[in-house]
């Protein structure tokens, strides 16, 4: 994982995949500091929690990382409206969302 140690005045260099391996520090599992959310994209959300991501299963690894380290942490995702939808195909082992933040809405999820 790579920690955005110091990255004043470089904000828009770092926020590239190509600048936080430049600018940021690179730390093992141990040494990463509890979020208090985690921010995902999706290519669509349902209002049951559900969150279609690319299909590489990556956006899920990274939140079991953080959850098997922290415990429960809190998960949004930032979609457009249109981007909520009915349903979603999903499976046991993807995480699900507690937010969903658009334009115009933000939607709260309960368990």
């Amino acid at each position: 994982m790579v920690h955005p140690d110091d990255v004043k005045g470089l904000t828009v260099s770092a926020s590239t995949i190509t600048g936080a391996f430049n600018h940021g520090k690179i730390v093992g599992n141990q040494e990463i500091p509890r979020p208090d959310w985690v921010i995902e994209g999706a290519v669509a959300v349902d209002m049951q929690g559900n969150r279609l991501g690319k299909g590489g299963g990556y956006g899920d690894a990274e939140i079991k990382t953080l959850k098997t380290r922290f415990g429960s942490i809190p998960v949004a995702v930032t979609v457009h409206d249109l981007q909520v939808v009915k349903a979603v195909p999903f499976e046991d082992k993807d995480e699900k969302i507690q937010m969903i933040v658009t334009p115009t809405r933000l939607i709260r999820l309960t368990d």
